[in-house]
């Protein structure tokens, strides 16, 4: 759907409107019914291809083509369906931000062909300049959490409705979702599942009010990037208006940043005290989600996290 304003693609979402540093969705850049194969035929096909590190979704590519042009061409190892619009829109909206993204070139309905942001040595002050990007992302706010509409963390479906109060937002739409999807694939046992939704109804003990900021959504150190400029890139958004916080925690689920990061980004978006020390509990959807996907070696941790906020 084309939107000519960030308003027309809250309309409808009961939203009373939306800060004039919310940018529109852009019209899906939907290719002609064909193969990413046929698209790079009219830039003069595929010269050489280069595999790249896709993760457990996606077959990810560096095609050189005949005009001499180079693209990151992606493609789904199993097919899922809207995975590359929402890709395409989450892509769009981190653009405001001061981190580079990759554009999006051309999407089809079961591949995704973007900019390719080239491989490069990290530059000095790189961790840095990583920590202002992330805080100036978190500066730009929305109205509302949520998003225009679902995407994916990871190949599970992320609703986005908008809703006025974090914690409510958090609870139902990260936290007892995923908990519910956990217990529905036997992942989650009934009393841990119980567990979750208790936990859920105390957020607003355990976690301070927050505005709606601008968030990657799956910021894991996997989708951070080194530009052929040897500057930090974001790839891969599961793109929402959410907590700043909680984009963060993101990135010490699976290896910490260096400090430097988190000292920057303290600089110019001071973080609330404890913010640290809750981490570990905005992090609990992303473990709900792996427990979801890829089965119990993932509960040991969900339960050291009830426990230590239980």
């Amino acid at each position: 759907m084309q939107c000519s304003s960030a308003a027309d693609w809250v309309k409808g979402q009961e939203t009373s409107g939306c800060r004039a540093d919310i940018a529109p969705l852009p019209p899906t850049i939907h290719a002609p019914p064909m193969s990413a194969e046929a698209w790079s035929t009219k830039h003069g096909g595929i010269q050489r291809c280069v595999p790249l590190a896709g993760g457990d979704i996606n077959e990810v590519e560096r095609w050189i083509l005949g005009d001499g042009t180079s693209v990151v061409c992606k493609q789904p190892l199993v097919a899922v369906d809207g995975l590359y619009e929402a890709e395409a829109a989450g892509l769009h909206i981190l653009a405001q931000g001061p981190l580079r993204v990759p554009q999006v070139i051309a999407q089809g309905e079961q591949w995704l062909i973007i900019e390719d942001l080239g491989d490069g040595e990290p530059q000095p002050g790189l961790w840095e300049e990583l920590g202002r990007g992330l805080a100036a992302l978190h500066s730009i706010t929305a109205p509302k959490f949520g998003f225009a509409d679902e995407n994916f963390i990871g190949s599970t479906r992320q609703p986005n409705p908008w809703t006025q109060d974090g914690h409510a937002f958090f609870a139902t739409w990260r936290l007892r979702h995923l908990a519910d999807l956990a217990r529905a694939s036997d992942s989650l046992s009934p009393f841990d599942h119980y567990r979750v939704h208790h936990l859920a109804d105390r957020l607003k003990e355990l976690i301070p009010a927050q505005p709606a900021s601008l968030c990657h959504g799956d910021l894991w150190t996997g989708n951070l990037h080194v530009d052929q400029a040897g500057k930090p890139a974001l790839l891969d958004p599961a793109t929402y208006y959410g907590w700043a916080e909680a984009d963060l925690a993101m990135t010490t689920l699976f290896g910490k940043l260096p400090e430097p990061v988190y000292a920057a980004y303290h600089e110019v978006r001071p973080l609330a005290d404890g913010w640290w020390d809750r981490l570990p509990l905005y992090n609990l959807y992303h473990l709900l989600n792996h427990l979801h996907l890829f089965g119990v070696g993932y509960l040991g941790q969900v339960r050291t996290v009830l426990d230590r906020f239980s």
